[in-house]
């Protein structure tokens, strides 16, 4: 069982749309039973999914030691992936757990899961808080989509470093610049300087349809330029977890 999580420390860089196809590959493609945790107060995962908002807020509870997790799992309509979907209570998590002094919770619950997930794939909240500093702890490997700016390698920096606050061994990070367009150029120079190396997604029309068509990228384009794209950074981020082992 591998933890992936899905991370950016600001949002509107297409996180949400990376995790849920990576999660639609690992389940749909390679038959692995594929869990997406959505961890954004937004169901931006869910919503991508064709999931409206929950009648019922209680996502953070799933955080509470006596919370039912499993209870709350829901099917999807691409076997055999799973959701849990966000809701606003997610909002107060990060104060509640704070409070509660719950530092391994989220650690706790995929581990319950090992047997019946081969892939968790985490959609993480924005920013720096309580609870996405419980995903990196828990995390096998760690996604960071970041867009083509001088400022990326900023916040690239700023997560290596809080990751390994206090001299503690962190999960890989792997880089994606993401909306790029070759026609610009500081889109190039970035892609040529401080990304070199990384995997590219494209600025693609496709890519904004997810959320227009509420379904995977892969799913209902599987051979535009943007979901082969897709399918290079799955393959990249699958090739790195057979090295370590998952």
């Amino acid at each position: 069982m591998a933890v992936v999580a899905v991370y950016s420390i600001k949002g509107g860089v297409g996180k949400t749309t990376l995790a849920v196809d990576l999660a639609w590959r690992w389940a749909a493609l390679a038959g692995r039973p594929t869990l997406l945790w959505d961890l954004d107060p937004q169901n931006g995962a869910g919503f991508l999914l064709g999931f409206d908002d929950p009648a019922v807020q209680r996502a953070a509870a799933v955080f509470q030691r006596e919370g039912q997790f499993r209870e709350m799992i829901r099917q999807t309509g691409y076997r055999p992936l799973d959701l849990l979907q966000a809701d606003q209570s997610l909002r107060a998590l990060p104060a509640q757990l704070a409070r509660m002094g719950h530092r391994r919770r989220l650690r706790t619950v995929t581990s319950l899961l090992k047997a019946q997930y081969q892939r968790i794939v985490i959609d993480c909240p924005a920013g720096l808080n309580e609870v996405s500093e419980q995903v990196l702890a828990a995390a096998d490997v760690v996604i960071v989509p970041l867009p083509a700016s001088p400022l990326s390698a900023r916040a690239l920096e700023m997560l290596r470093r809080e990751m390994t606050r206090g001299g503690i061994r962190h999960a890989p990070i792997l880089p994606v610049l993401s909306f790029y367009d070759a026609r610009r150029r500081l889109h190039r120079e970035v892609a040529a300087g401080i990304a070199q190396g990384w995997p590219i997604l494209p600025m693609a029309s496709q890519i904004e349809q997810t959320a227009v068509r509420r379904v995977p990228l892969g799913a209902f384009a599987p051979q535009s330029p943007a979901a082969q794209a897709m399918g290079r950074v799955w393959q990249g981020i699958d090739a790195k977890l057979a090295q370590l082992g998952l």
